[in-house]
């Protein structure tokens, strides 16, 4: 922990993954409570495994053609926003299986990502890195984007509030309200989108809907107001992400599976808790 904190005081890149941890918490404590409570946890994993189709391709045009600006995390946030829209739309109005086709997305996703990245000359240790997750290799232009994408989430957020919470809550009666439907469910789909890209930067493709899933079902258990739950996320979120990074730095662990575990550990030890609160307390000896 004191090697830490000394490291924290010196070093900018220890610096930026702290920055970027509390930022990407803060993203995914709010969207993750919509994506909670609209069950939709299985098309921000699909949203989550298509992006690796972007960042491949980004990384691939980047190298090939000599771009430098471009980025793999703009191709991600343009490949995230796509896949929403697609999935979206075909969750509204298709007559297909949604489920098939979300399945279809995610496989082709990955495996336009990996065929991007088999044929990009040299060694692809950034887009690994997105894969599994690197914390420490957040660079300071990747923190402005993270900033700007998060002011972006949050302000959308506290602009259409009440109809998100409505659409997630009870979509036929928000209809009926005169609540446009189809518009507030393809925007959060876009928010939780912009989140995905927001996360993967700290746990990874492979966990990032654990961070989004995990501290909500937490909070869930001890408050029952919506934006309760989003604070109270946003601040587990925070706390997981700042243990991880502090835990795995010394034994130079993977920081985002440490989140992810001091989360998953955390949402079973709540589990058991309530569990036992709900067990009939049986009457004494003395009692009888």
């Amino acid at each position: 922990m004191s090697a830490f904190i000394k490291d924290l005081i010196e070093l900018p890149f220890l610096q930026n993954a702290v920055l970027a941890g509390i930022l990407c918490s803060i993203a995914s404590g709010v969207i993750g409570t919509y994506v909670v409570l609209r069950r939709i946890t299985y098309i921000a994993a699909a949203i989550a495994h298509c992006i690796l189709g972007g960042l491949g391709a980004a990384r691939y045009f980047a190298v090939v053609y000599d771009l430098p600006w471009l980025r793999p995390i703009y191709g991600a946030i343009l490949t995230a926003l796509a896949s929403a829209i697609v999935i979206g739309l075909i969750s509204l109005r298709a007559k297909e299986r949604e489920d098939t086709v979300i399945s279809a997305l995610w496989a082709a996703g990955m495996a336009v990502g990996v065929l991007f990245i088999f044929k990009t000359p040299g060694y692809n240790e950034d887009l690994m890195s997105y894969l599994f997750g690197n914390i420490l290799m957040v660079s300071r232009e990747d923190l402005y984007l993270i900033a700007t994408l998060d002011i972006v989430v949050i302000a959308l957020t506290l602009i259409f509030y009440n109809q998100t919470v409505a659409v997630c809550f009870d979509e036929e009666f928000a209809r009926t309200r005169g609540v446009a439907v189809e518009f507030y469910y393809l925007l959060l789909l876009c928010l939780t989108a912009m989140t995905v890209v927001l996360t993967v930067s700290v746990v990874g493709i492979i966990m990032v809907i654990a961070l989004l899933s995990l501290p909500v079902a937490i909070a869930a258990r001890f408050f029952d107001r919506v934006w309760k739950i989003m604070l109270a996320s946003t601040a587990l979120g925070i706390i997981f992400t700042m243990t991880g990074l502090v835990a795995s730095y010394t034994p130079n662990l993977p920081s985002g599976a440490v989140t992810i575990v001091i989360a998953a550990f955390t949402y079973l030890i709540t589990i058991i808790y309530f569990t036992i609160r709900r067990l009939p307390v049986k009457k004494t000896l003395s009692e009888n």
